[in-house]
């Protein structure tokens, strides 16, 4: 960590002296969720939101926790890390959180972990963030974070595999300049390093860049390199911007994304960009996601999501989002958000009629095979917090994601 980080570690922890296991509410269980909301990346942070809430209002309506209401305390950060540390001193502080949850973001995610380690005998844990990345699977933080979903290693390490099974060796790769592209970068090389091969050209961007920005330059580097694939670690408004400006190069050369994409925020800004133009700009593209397809009406947890998103609808509150932001009826990250909030609420009626923080890793801890109805179970352990290690891969066509069974299409 800089120095200028942790100078203003330091400032804030003097602003906010004393972290309190103070006791909340006997009739509510306070989750503490810092993300974006606004800005480039605001669709994350709030259809993560809205996922967890449609279950959590569906459990409140039903008797709660022994009678207690689950509620989320959310924050904006804006996907950039001095507000997030911030707005953890806060919520563990001011607001006296249960837990942390719902977290979204590497760069956001991994300035927060010394908050947790340095106030380890306050039991603070963060729950199933949205992010694939390293640092907070490995220690010395693993131990105060919970993940659900399985981190980038894995999902680049499959595109990897799949693109080198199909002849597609000379891979690129184009991604956000900070820890979550690095992260990404990393399973990347070493995957490649396994099969003897190694990245063929890379080019990165800063992070907040916006769909109207340029990226002829970058499109270029990897253009001019001979990449046979590229595999993008960004955020939806970058990728969306890179893979329109591939695309008008009359490049034709498959692209792939990791789950954080937002695979659904991508594809609506390109869908528009071919009703404004008249050219295709979503085909030859593959989104690694880290749940099951929320058009699987084979598993229960979608029917039950889809039930719960129509009739609950939840919204953040108001000062959190921008006036004219447009829902997503049903979206991987909105079903990840509610798979996040089924396997919270698992854990919280582990720990009985009087919930404490103390208890919590324990109770987690001791989870083994719980089925949340999609095609995997939850386990976790005193070595094991992740609980789930499958990665699916998507493509699009006839207007929505669907599986990817056959890679034999991008055959070269």
């Amino acid at each position: 960590m800089s120095g200028s980080i942790l100078s203003i570690l330091l400032v804030l922890f003097i602003l906010f002296p004393s972290f309190s296991i103070a006791q909340q509410d006997d009739n509510v269980i306070v989750l503490g969720m810092s993300a974006a909301f606004k800005g480039p990346t605001g669709g994350l942070g709030i259809e993560l939101y809205r996922g967890a809430m449609a279950y959590f209002s569906y459990i409140n309506d039903n008797g709660g926790i022994n009678g207690r209401k689950i509620v989320i305390k959310a924050y904006d950060d804006g996907y950039n890390p001095i507000p997030t540390i911030k707005n953890t001193i806060k919520l563990i502080e001011e607001d006296k959180v249960f837990a942390l949850f719902n977290y979204v973001g590497t760069p956001t995610v991994t300035r927060i972990l010394p908050i947790l380690k340095s106030n380890s005998d306050k039991h603070i844990y963060l729950f199933f963030p949205f992010t694939g990345a390293m640092p907070h699977r490995t220690p010395p933080y693993d131990e105060f974070v919970f993940n659900l979903r399985a981190s980038y290693e894995q999902e680049t390490g499959g595109l990897v595999e799949n693109f080198i099974k199909i002849g597609r060796k000379k891979i690129g790769i184009f991604y956000q300049a900070d820890a979550y592209g690095r992260s990404g970068w990393n399973g990347v090389r070493k995957t490649l390093a396994k099969y003897g091969g190694k990245i063929v050209s890379e080019a990165t961007y800063k992070r907040g860049a916006k769909y109207s920005d340029s990226f002829t330059r970058q499109v270029q580097i990897l253009k001019n390199a001979g990449v046979d694939a590229i595999i993008s670690v960004g955020a939806y408004a970058a990728c969306a911007a890179f893979i329109r400006d591939v695309r008008n190069t009359g490049w034709d050369v498959p692209i792939a994304n990791v789950s954080f994409v937002g695979s659904e925020f991508m594809i609506n800004l390109l869908l528009e960009e071919e009703r404004k133009t008249g050219k295709s700009y979503t085909k030859n593209l593959i989104n690694a996601q880290v749940v099951p397809s929320y058009e699987d009406m084979r598993l229960p947890a979608v029917k039950l999501y889809r039930d719960l998103m129509d009739r609950y609808n939840p919204m953040p509150p108001s000062e959190l989002m921008e006036k004219d932001y447009k829902v997503l009826k049903y979206s991987f990250v909105s079903f990840e958000g509610f798979l996040n909030a089924k396997v919270m609420v698992e854990i919280l009626k582990k720990m009985g009629n009087e919930p404490k923080r103390e208890d919590i890793k324990k109770a987690v801890e001791s989870i083994r095979n719980i089925d949340i109805g999609i095609d995997e179970k939850i386990n976790f352990s005193h070595k094991k917090h992740q609980a789930l290690d499958k990665v699916y891969y998507t493509t699009f066509k006839e207007g929505k994601f669907i599986p990817i069974r056959d890679w034999s299409e991008w055959k070269k």
